[in-house]
């Protein structure tokens, strides 16, 4: 029984003002109402949440707030109440006075008089809008992406900071045929073949320690018993403050372009083999001439060609190194690479085919010359070979330079042969070059400035 100052008339009055000012305050609408459903007490957040003004609504039933669908509830809450119970909190929708719905959480406590009985209830309702607003965007952003990751043709799948994987989408359970409790404790490590297993479960490891995006190749297990190459690749997915929250993943099936990676490599080797076979076939021929220092010359520049044809091959046609294609073209003095032949590339460019042949052919020519003629016919001469990618005036350009010093004095050729077109004329109709060539004391020169658009591979 409460002290006798707690039982006073004032303190009654004090009590009553404490909880009609909590009422008053609250953020959520605090309603009575008798067992006929005939509201008693409106607060001012009831008047903010359905938009009725207390002396609009007290003496109406609270029915008028329930949309026409959904009466059944106030008959279960009037049902419950009658015989004591709490209806514990529930969401529902409600009418505010212009008709629109609004979203509460509701709950209901019986009202006893001084004797104990059930005369009434009290109902609290919560303005749930906001949350049923977030919770729709984040419903319908959830339904979007699992869309988006089971329409999309890779599998793909979800992982934790750690690499436990959270989620795979329907893709993958159709390709492997397993079930979510088989990729359960690093499942899909199964699934990779024996040969590759440690090689791609350290990728991904190191991935997951350093934070930087996976990519790895390797043959996945089918439902059907068979391995498809596929290539894997994972981003981490990150908070505001760079914390890495989930990595995301996909597997993208390789199989065919892989295929026919290795049919091209295959058909492009037998096209070259069978180009250097008539290449042979045509030195043979020229070998037979009564002229051997015609033979012996054009046969080199077959051989020059050849050389260049193995290089373009060997990097499926898509170009050569412009270091590489150089340095072949001076295989006849590489025993002096690094102490007369110097080799002083400015950028590593790779050359288009048709940029790789015509510079390859004017490289041998000139290789030729200075060891017959120029700085490497004697003991002491010395030769530069140098590029560079210049820009003039906005067009970028490879510029290649050769320069021969200190050989035997140079003499100027009293007429121009076929070599003349390989280093002057052919890369002036090949590559739109502009080139120069001099013979001053000091030592032959050549240059060679071509636009980079038309030297360069993919350009």
């Amino acid at each position: 029984m409460p002290p006798e100052s707690l039982r006073s008339p004032a303190s009654a009055i004090f009590r009553e003002a404490h909880f009609s000012a909590i009422v008053e305050n609250s953020l959520d609408a605090i309603i009575s109402k008798n067992l006929d459903g005939i509201i008693q007490s409106w607060n001012g957040a009831a008047e903010r949440i359905f938009g009725w003004q207390a002396d609009e609504i007290i003496g109406r039933p609270i029915r008028i707030l329930i949309p026409p669908e959904r009466q059944k509830e106030e008959d279960h809450i009037l049902q419950r109440i009658r015989t004591g119970d709490i209806v514990p909190k529930f969401e529902t929708v409600r009418l505010h006075k212009d008709g629109t719905l609004v979203h509460v959480a509701i709950t209901v406590s019986p009202i006893r008089d001084q004797d104990g009985h059930v005369v009434g209830a009290s109902k609290i309702a919560h303005d749930i809008s906001e949350t049923i607003a977030i919770r729709g965007r984040l419903e319908d952003s959830e339904l979007l992406f699992r869309t988006m990751a089971n329409t999309i043709s890779q599998l793909s799948w979800i992982a934790d900071p750690s690499g436990t994987m959270l989620w795979f989408n329907d893709r993958w359970y159709d390709y492997t045929g397993m079930t979510p409790a088989q990729m359960e404790d690093r499942g899909w490590r199964k699934l990779v073949h024996p040969d590759h297993v440690d090689q791609a479960v350290a990728r991904f490891r190191d991935s997951l320690e350093t934070g930087l995006p996976w990519e790895d190749t390797f043959p996945l297990l089918g439902r059907d018993g068979t391995f498809r190459w596929f290539l894997s690749r994972a981003n981490a997915i990150r908070t505001n403050d760079g914390r890495i929250l989930r990595w995301f993943g996909t597997n993208t099936d390789i199989t065919q372009q892989r295929e026919h990676e290795q049919r091209i490599s295959l058909l492009m080797g037998e096209v070259n083999h069978r180009a250097k076979n008539m290449l042979a076939v045509v030195q043979a021929l020229v070998s037979r001439t009564a002229d051997k220092k015609f033979a012996e010359t054009l046969g080199k520049r077959l051989q020059a060609l050849a050389t260049n044809q193995d290089m373009l091959a060997r990097q499926n046609w898509s170009g050569a190194p412009i270091d590489q294609l150089i340095r072949s073209q001076l295989a006849a003095v590489s025993d002096l690479i690094g102490t007369r032949v110097h080799v002083a590339g400015g950028a590593d460019i790779l050359l288009a085919p048709a940029a790789a042949e015509t510079i390859g052919l004017a490289i041998h020519e000139l290789t030729t010359n200075a060891t017959k003629y120029g700085a490497l016919s004697g003991k002491t001469g010395e030769l530069t070979v140098s590029w560079h990618i210049a820009d003039e005036d906005g067009d970028p350009r490879l510029e290649l330079e050769w320069r021969e010093t200190g050989g035997p004095r140079v003499k100027v050729p009293t007429r121009k042969g076929f070599g003349t077109v390989m280093i002057d004329y052919n890369p002036r109709l090949s590559l739109d070059a502009k080139v120069a060539f001099g013979y001053p004391p000091e030592g032959f020169f050549w240059t060679m400035s071509a636009p980079l658009v038309r030297a360069r591979a993919g350009s």
